[in-house]
């Protein structure tokens, strides 16, 4: 236990996995770690005069299993190896950390999803703006940046990071939308001089200059605890992390973690889960890197037209070329994942049978790039240049390993026949000690008369002679006993023993001599890192275009027209998610938009719950979004006018872990949406004012309308439940009323889900009760007192039992709005002359003037 105590007091803060034989196991806190995450038996280990100590372990070959279980938990994960041979030591077996897996730091295809990143983010705060860093360590992706904290909380919400390192005594703890780990640092790791020398150290460069780092100290500190903490944990080479980019977020479109929680861009409102989400119908990318590059685009959809018409002319020519978008697709499905294959290369990882796989995919890069390039399309042909072929790394691994080589080098059997001759001269020597052994075999039946006798081989006692006790009185006097078991004794003798002496050296040399060679071509390979990365990143672009082009098709998709007006102008628009979930034979109904800083700004939706406003909505958002990806859109057409952010305030609920109510939520994303909202960006809003009273929520609504008028030209959609905000349209003169159209026959009401022009006049609330399954007579007596309201008379508290209440009591009026002084009162007062503060000294007097009404009634 002194060899382990000594180990783990290097990684106080990790779970430590210590190799024993044929064992992980862990001991102390660890064990008891392991044993609740893991659900594994808890034991114990005499620990001498120390007494015992907790002890949980597992077989090595189910660490993959178990090791992914332990790090989804949000746990670190140290692997302690034997570094030698137990067979070749009499003294106290070497190890050590090999690897230290966290919840950002991995390599392993059983943590990795391959169509998602796998962020690591480092965070170093400063008086007014942080340094940010994050990187994902499977592919080498390394970037930088300086910031408010507003600005980084935003790129963090859009890398959705699954570790943040953050220095110790840091007060600046980022609030996300999302579950991630946060591992607290020593403070001095987040240094700007130590982040420049640990930089310097891994790109061997004498300065920063070259990295544009040289005014960002606090993006450097950041990167800097980025790769120390890499080096700690993985003890390898880093050798792919071969550039460092300073990220620009002014580059692209701003999604805040409420937008795309609401427009549901990877993830379900309902469930979390995927389906239901554009991502959903969006992907059917043919790559991981393809995959991975859409769910960034996304994430950052562009701001400038000259990239976004770009991607849209790409898109345009695998549209109109069906025999050339099939051929590239199909081309590209036979690529492996080459940007984790070449980290894998690059660190060491990566096992025989994943370099056959990498040849294969590159041997499909040739025809790709003569199909590409053969196209009439410029926009096409210019997506091969890119592209790099790499016939020498295709022939060297041809020519080195077999076509289905094993999983690991230590099994043998990988390098082809004829590639080495003294591998060769020593795979005959091997397998004529086989063939020895066989011919043996036979020999020794033929001469003691005993066909069950058998030569094996175990690894304690090499091999012997094996013959079951019915036939002991025929072993010849030569041979001799190793090994008594229950029905068969075992035997060995010097001709046997002397040739499994030279079949086992000559195979150790094999296997030596294998794993030279496989390592040599690893080194060899290792040294187009960056190529094969380059190339990956290509192929990714390559597949996302292809891909859009094909949803395009299936999808009846259209072009859409980008620029810098400020005009969103959608036609037959379509929800592109709702469509694809609808029954067979229905179809979904499209609308138009038209939206306009100067002219038409904000569009006040009312309608009937459940009738299609918040739909409408979102389909709006979605379309922009999908054109500034560089995506065609669901859409007859459509032309849009650059958005700089998308801003959502769609539903409310309590935040009970902050204390903050369903109307606090509303109100902080809206003061969110005021605060960063320019003429540029595109507002939807979805029923403010839901969470508190109806007057209150009514004169919020009314004045954030009249302040979006007045104080900013960013387009929005307002859907609301509040029909005197109809009224507006009369007095601003960029306020349009729209309105979704409803068809009554008799008690029966059909949604057409159709935007119009115009405000509606009823809610058809009781309806839409109806709809969701109120009993009858509770609808019944609902419609009974809406027109009673309707109409003007009191409400009766009275119940529909024909029996008096039980204290004799009255049919109690809250007033009756025939005779009530309030009335009057109204009816008096003219809004149109009224400041903002005399309405509320007005509504104030009302309120009073209700409650005596009220009290007198009841007295």
């Amino acid at each position: 236990m002194a060899q382990y105590a000594s180990i783990k007091a290097k990684y106080p803060d990790v779970v430590l996995l210590f190799r024993v034989g044929d064992f992980y196991e862990t001991f102390e806190e660890d064990a008891k770690t392991c044993s609740r995450v893991l659900g594994i038996t808890l034991t114990k280990r005499s620990n001498g005069a120390a007494g015992e100590t907790p002890l949980a372990g597992f077989p090595f070959h189910s660490v993959d299993t178990y090791l992914p279980r332990l790090v989804s938990a949000g746990l670190r994960v140290a692997i302690c190896e034997q570094l030698e041979d137990p067979k070749l030591t009499k003294t106290l077996v070497k190890r050590d950390v090999v690897e230290v897996v966290t919840p950002g730091v991995t390599f392993s295809d059983k943590l990795l999803d391959h169509r998602s990143n796998h962020y690591l983010a480092s965070l170093t705060p400063g008086p007014d703006r942080s340094g940010l860093a994050f990187c994902d360590a499977s592919t080498g992706e390394f970037f930088c940046y300086e910031g408010t904290s507003d600005q980084i909380s935003g790129i963090l919400e859009m890398l959705q990071v699954k570790e943040i390192l953050i220095p110790r005594r840091s007060k600046l703890v980022p609030s996300l939308s999302y579950k991630t780990v946060q591992t607290e640092r020593d403070d001095w790791i987040f240094t700007p001089q130590f982040g420049r020398d640990e930089l310097i150290r891994h790109f061997k460069t004498h300065s920063l200059r070259a990295f544009g780092l040289e005014e960002l100290p606090l993006a450097t500190a950041s990167a800097g605890a980025i790769i120390h903490y890499l080096y700690e944990n993985q003890k390898e080479n880093l050798g792919h992390f071969r550039k460092l980019a300073v990220y620009h977020p002014e580059a692209y479109m701003v999604l805040d973690g409420s937008t795309k929680r609401n427009l549901e861009l990877i993830s379900s409102m309902a469930d979390g889960q995927t389906f239901g989400t554009l991502i959903s119908i969006l992907d059917e990318t043919e790559t991981p890197m393809g995959a991975r590059m859409l769910k960034k685009w996304l994430f950052q959809p562009l701001i400038q037209t000259s990239p976004i018409q770009a991607r849209l002319d790409s898109v345009q020519a695998f549209y109109e070329n069906k025999t050339l978008r099939n051929e590239v697709r199909a081309l590209l499905a036979s690529i492996a994942d080459l940007e984790r294959l070449a980290t894998k290369v690059s660190m060491g990882k990566i096992t025989p049978r994943e370099l056959v796989t990498l040849k294969r995919s590159l041997s499909e890069l040739p025809l790709l790039k003569k199909t590409l390039s053969d196209s009439a399309s410029a926009f096409i042909s210019d997506l091969a240049t890119p592209l790099t072929l790499f016939p020498e790394l295709v022939n060297r691994i041809e020519q080195t390993l077999v076509d289905d080589p094993p999983a690991s080098i230590t099994e043998g059997g990988l390098i082809r026949p004829g590639f080495s001759n003294d591998l060769d001269e020593i795979r005959a020597m091997a397998n004529d000690g086989k063939a020895w052994i066989s011919r043996l075999q036979q020999e020794e039946r033929d001469r003691t008369g005993i066909q069950s006798l058998k030569i094996n081989f175990n690894s304690v006692f090499g091999y012997y002679i094996e013959i079951t006790k019915t036939h002991l009185e025929k072993v010849p006097a030569s041979y001799i006993r190793k090994q008594t078991m229950v029905n068969a004794e075992r035997f060995i003798t010097p001709e046997l023993k002397e040739t499994e002496e030279k079949l086992l050296h000559a195979e150790t040399r094999m296997n030596e001599l294998e794993q030279s060679l496989f390592l040599q071509l690893r080194q060899e390979i290792a040294q187009s890192t960056e190529a094969l990365q380059q190339t990956a990143h290509q192929l990714a672009t390559i597949d996302c275009l292809a891909n859009f082009a094909h949803i395009a098709v299936r999808r009846h998709y259209t072009k859409p027209v980008v620029n810098d007006s400020d005009l969103i102008d959608i036609r037959d628009g379509r929800h592109p998610v709702i469509e694809t979930l609808l029954p067979p034979g229905d179809s979904y109904v499209p609308n138009d938009v038209i939206l306009k800083g100067t002219e038409e700004q904000i569009l006040i939706i009312t309608g009937p719950n459940m009738s299609g406003k918040s739909s409408y909505l979102r389909q709006t958002g979605l379309i922009v979004l999908m054109a500034q990806v560089g995506s065609f859109v669901p859409a007859s057409s459509a032309s849009v006018g650059v958005v700089d952010r998308i801003f959502t305030r769609v539903g409310a609920s309590d935040n009970l872990a902050a204390g903050e109510s369903t109307f606090l939520v509303e109100m902080n994303e809206t003061a969110n949406i005021l605060n960063h909202a320019t003429d540029r960006s595109l507002i939807l809003l979805d029923e403010i004012g839901r969470g508190t009273s109806t007057y209150d929520g009514l004169s919020i609504a009314w004045s954030l309308c009249e302040y979006l008028h007045d104080h900013s030209r960013a387009r929005t959609l307002f859907a609301t439940h509040y029909h005197e905000l109809n009224e507006l349209a009369s007095t601003f003169t960029r306020i349009r009323n729209f309105n979704v159209e409803v068809r009554e026959y008799g008690d029966k009401v059909i949604f057409l889900r159709k935007i119009i022009p115009g405000g509606a006049d009823h809610s058809y609330g009781i309806h839409v009760a109806q709809l969701a399954g109120l009993p009858e007579p509770l609808i019944s007596r609902a419609r009974i007192i809406l027109r009673e309201l309707e109409e003007g008379s009191f409400i009766s508290h009275q119940t529909s039992s024909k029996n008096p209440p039980a204290d004799g009591g009255f049919q109690m009026t809250l007033f009756d709005v025939r005779e009530a002084p309030i009335i009057e009162a109204l009816l008096k007062t003219d809004v149109n002359r009224l400041a903002p503060v005399e309405a509320l000294l007005k509504l104030n007097d009302l309120i009073s003037m209700a409650r005596a009404a009220m009290k007198k009634k009841r007295s």
